[in-house]
């Protein structure tokens, strides 16, 4: 993938963008106009995350337009909330669609004439097979198919027979409307598809006007030539059905009845290991209790994402990086959490948290004449502004950062040892306070007063360490997330089900204490917590004005996944 600058933008090239600047340059198109056809049965995920930033950033590079357009065909799946969280994904990544947002339900009764006019054509008949008749007839990747008896019912008998699908005279599943294409066709999709199906479901817009509903292959190829569609990017698994796509919208078009003929273009599709994308399998994660919600921080959807503290821009760098090609597309968690882990760099301040507290008492704490200091937010980032990093006598360190019997090569807390305080003293270990049972529960440690802000004479300290103030830290529940699967491709394990490697340990709850900088911290808002991680203010449990504060580990300040 090779780069250019335009007007002074950095756009990475591919064999679409290829395609649309010869569109441009050869004035096959005067502007180009994309679209993001979801269906809302489901929360988009980070497949969809992908799409979205292809489609919207063609239109944006190149000066076009990108529609919303939800593929609502399908009323058994599909409600309101579906489409108020794509509407809210697609805005917080940062894109806008062009005009209102379209609905393929926009364009019902065009579909209907335009099926009326294929049978008056006679290319579409009204079918009477059952299903499993249907895929006897069908035929296989090697057998041709065969001919419905019904195939050669007169134009006049199939437009009353559709007319009366319409009206509700047939019970669901009775009959069907299908294209007269070619059932000896090596490509099984133009072997008379069906185009529309009886389904007495309530739709979300339409209500209960309609008790037949086109297909999605007929819907999609007629609604982006109606709304002047130049470049229809799709993923990989529709490149069987382009044939049939052209089909439709050809006969249309050189009727004279569409204003546009559009070209379909397929780009591999997103698999990142660890994970599921499909809305199905998702839902029963979230319909079976295994996770909160769709927006659950484990969740591979946007909002799943946005809730763990992962960035727009970060998702975006990330999508840039995927690529798009008609490769396979497989990445790993880790590329798409350096993504975000490099994005939270330089954009977030630090404060110091202690995930796994163990007590310290200063022995020598003297209150008044043993001082503190101010801390910058970002060492990079002067404008983020100071804190007061306050010490007192009894203060929290992380207990992975002692250890009484040092392995090799440790460089923190021992018996006997020193080690810094970050922005305080440099202070020693006297003495371990353990439990009835031997468990280390306090240590007892001195200050040397000297070294507030300079090293100590004569020696030196190789570690810091982080800590916070027992009396003036703030109390928070922090959530720790791992991945939620323990295979890297969970729903394609011949034999088992997916079910089956979810990770019981991919949430672990904590109570952590943080620095008071962030007493008032708002939803939403991001933090380092310095030689830990990158965390989030929960954007729903985490209110700091009630005193509750909550944080979504978003990520580690390193890789530290292992197969």
């Amino acid at each position: 993938m090779t780069e250019k600058i335009e007007n002074n933008v950095t756009i990475a090239s591919n064999f679409i963008r290829a395609i649309i600047e010869d569109d441009l340059k050869t004035g096959k198109h005067q502007q180009i106009i994309t679209r993001f056809p979801p269906e809302p049965n489901g929360y988009l995920h980070v497949g969809h995350a992908k799409a979205i930033c292809h489609n919207f950033g063609v239109a944006e590079d190149y000066q076009g337009l990108c529609n919303l357009r939800f593929d609502d065909t399908n009323p058994e799946k599909e409600n309101d909330e579906y489409v108020r969280s794509i509407m809210e994904n697609i805005s917080w990544l940062g894109f806008k669609w062009n005009g209102e947002v379209k609905y393929a339900s926009d364009y019902f009764d065009k579909l209907y004439q335009f099926a009326e006019w294929f049978i008056e054509q006679g290319l579409a008949y009204v079918d009477d097979l059952t299903p499993d008749e249907m895929r006897e007839y069908r035929g296989t990747l090697t057998r041709p198919g065969k001919n419905s008896p019904y195939r050669d019912r007169s134009v006049t008998e199939n437009l009353d027979l559709f007319r009366r699908m319409k009206a509700g005279e047939f019970a669901d599943g009775a009959k069907i409307l299908r294209l007269k294409i070619d059932m000896a066709s090596p490509n099984m999709n133009l072997r008379d598809p069906a185009i529309y199906r009886i389904k007495r479901f309530h739709h979300i817009r339409t209500g209960d006007k309609w008790c037949i509903y086109p297909m999605y292959d007929y819907t999609h190829c007629i609604s982006d030539a109606l709304e002047s569609i130049t470049h229809s990017c799709c993923s990989l698994e529709f490149e069987d059905h382009r044939p049939l796509y052209d089909w439709v919208v050809d006969k249309l078009f050189t009727a004279g009845l569409l204003p546009a003929r559009p070209r379909q273009i397929e780009f591999s599709r997103l698999e990142l290991g660890y994970t599921l994308t499909s809305k199905r399998k998702l839902n029963q994660l979230v319909t079976e209790g295994v996770v909160s919600g769709w927006d659950d921080p484990r969740m591979p959807t946007v909002s799943g994402m946005r809730r763990r503290g992962y960035t727009p821009t970060g998702i975006r760098l990330f999508a840039q990086r995927c690529g798009i090609s008609k490769s396979p597309n497989h990445v790993d968690i880790p590329f798409l959490e350096t993504a975000i882990r490099e994005e939270l760099e330089s954009s977030v301040p630090r404060v110091m948290a202690v995930i796994r507290p163990l007590k310290v008492v200063l022995t020598n704490f003297i209150d008044g004449e043993t001082g503190s200091r101010e801390a910058d937010f970002h060492p990079q980032h002067p404008e983020f502004g100071k804190r007061l990093c306050e010490l007192t006598k009894e203060i929290y360190i992380d207990q992975d950062d002692f250890q009484e019997t040092p392995e090799k090569g440790f460089q923190r807390l021992t018996i006997g040892g020193e080690v810094r305080l970050r922005h305080s003293y440099v202070i020693k270990c006297d003495e371990v306070i353990k439990s009835a049972d031997g468990s280390i529960i306090e240590l007892h440690c001195s200050i040397d007063a000297n070294t507030l802000g300079k090293n100590p004479e004569g020696r030196k300290v190789k570690g810091v360490i982080h800590w916070v103030s027992a009396s003036k830290a703030i109390c928070a529940e922090v959530r720790l997330y791992d991945r939620l699967f323990t295979e890297l491709q969970p729903d394609n394990v011949e034999g088992h089900d997916f079910l089956e490697f979810i990770n019981p340990n991919s949430l672990e709850v904590v109570t952590a204490y943080i620095e008071p900088a962030i007493h008032n911290v708002q939803p939403e808002q991001r933090y380092q917590f310095e030689r830990v991680g990158y965390f989030v203010a929960d954007r729903y449990d985490c209110d700091s004005v009630q005193g509750r504060y909550v944080f979504n580990k978003t990520v580690g300040l390193k890789d530290t996944w292992k197969k």
